[in-house]
């Protein structure tokens, strides 16, 4: 795999994890909104949950995904040596 692409790989993994912490706290915000203001919109504590959740699930995914990559870094420092 050339260098190009290693960079590549790594700037779709940070915007990956920007984006799934944008969503966990837009939907944070959306929540705390509707709790404490006087307007307390069920639907639109649904959608913040929702919002929160779809952001873990991602989140989740990618770390599950990622999580072994240090390894494979070793592994490759190893072999070069």
């Amino acid at each position: 795999m050339s260098l190009n692409a290693k960079k590549q790989i790594f700037m779709i993994k940070k915007n990956a994890q920007l984006i799934n912490t944008i969503l966990i706290v837009i939907g944070g915000g959306i929540i705390f909104y509707t709790i404490s203001g006087e307007d307390k919109s069920k639907y639109l504590q649904i959608v913040g949950l929702v919002i929160i959740m779809f952001g873990l699930y991602r989140a989740t995914n990618h770390w599950s995904y990622t999580k072994d990559d240090h390894l494979e870094e070793n592994e490759k420092k190893e072999d070069e040596i």
